[in-house]
């Protein structure tokens, strides 16, 4: 039986930070393309595929089959690969502009025993920039390599001002892997609170100790108004949050609601 994958755990490998980025400035412009999930995000999020899935519709989509490479994926990127010693279904540069943000959500097709692996290295970030697991703010440096259990909710958030550039890798399970995740799991460091998450508390307790205040939110019928509601009350009492911590509270007061109705 598999034992059940931990929230994220730090590899104990480390890549190139600086011949990584050479290499990112060297691809021509047009190597970047929008990423396909344009539902899912606002600003800037595109990427280049170097390896993909056989049966992937398009180059940045999951799909089933062996990966095999792309045109980019030249000798350098093929070298930092190889570092993975295990089968690798796809392998790309995403990229998110500044103001950017990925909307959360969860990639259920990683949420199976056999699924894949999937792996982040960071090459170009800052502190400006909230890669949010579960709520919480994974501390993913440039160079190190992580592996990140994406079938849980998560979403990203570009508050700096440079773009965010991640080499992820859906990697395929094996010994190699396995053992990789357990040397990591000693050292990895915690998690913190996302940058928005005490101010939005915060806002829920001032909401929970003013009966009026709760009964004027709630008469907000649909979710854009009360969203919006939520952030001007809060801004009015020196409280800064984004629209996408008060959906992600939403969201994960529907699964606590549908979790009870099924328990």
């Amino acid at each position: 039986m598999s034992l059940p994958l931990p929230r994220c755990t730090r590899l104990p490998l480390r890549f190139d930070v600086a011949a990584l980025q050479a290499a990112v400035r060297a691809l021509p412009a047009d190597a970047w393309e929008p990423h396909f999930n344009r539902g899912y995000y606002v600003g800037d999020w595109s990427g280049v595929a170097l390896r993909a899935p056989r049966g992937a519709h398009l180059a940045l989509a999951p799909g089933e089959g062996d990966g095999c490479d792309t045109p980019l994926c030249d000798t350098f990127w093929r070298a930092q690969l190889a570092q993975l010693q295990t089968p690798l279904r796809s392998a790309r540069l995403l990229r998110l502009g500044p103001g950017g943000c990925i909307r959360e959500h969860c990639d259920h097709d990683l949420g199976h025993p056999d699924s894949d692996r999937r792996l982040h290295v960071p090459i170009v970030t800052d502190e400006g920039v909230d890669f949010l697991l579960d709520g919480a703010r994974v501390p993913m440096r440039p160079g190190e390599c992580w592996f990140l259990d994406l079938a849980r909710p998560h979403r990203v958030e570009n508050h700096g001002g440079t773009v965010r550039v991640h080499l992820v890798v859906d990697a395929r399970p094996s010994p190699w892997l396995d053992a990789q995740l357990a040397a990591g799991a000693s050292d990895t460091p915690p998690c913190a609170p996302s940058r928005g998450s005490a101010a939005f508390a915060a806002f829920r307790d001032r909401v929970h100790a003013d009966p009026a205040l709760e009964r004027a939110l709630m008469a907000h019928g649909d979710a854009a108004g009360f969203v919006a509601a939520v952030l001007a009350q809060a801004a009015a009492l020196g409280l800064h949050f984004s629209a996408e911590e008060v959906d992600a509270a939403m969201a994960q007061g529907r699964r606590a609601w549908k979790a009870q109705r099924l328990a």
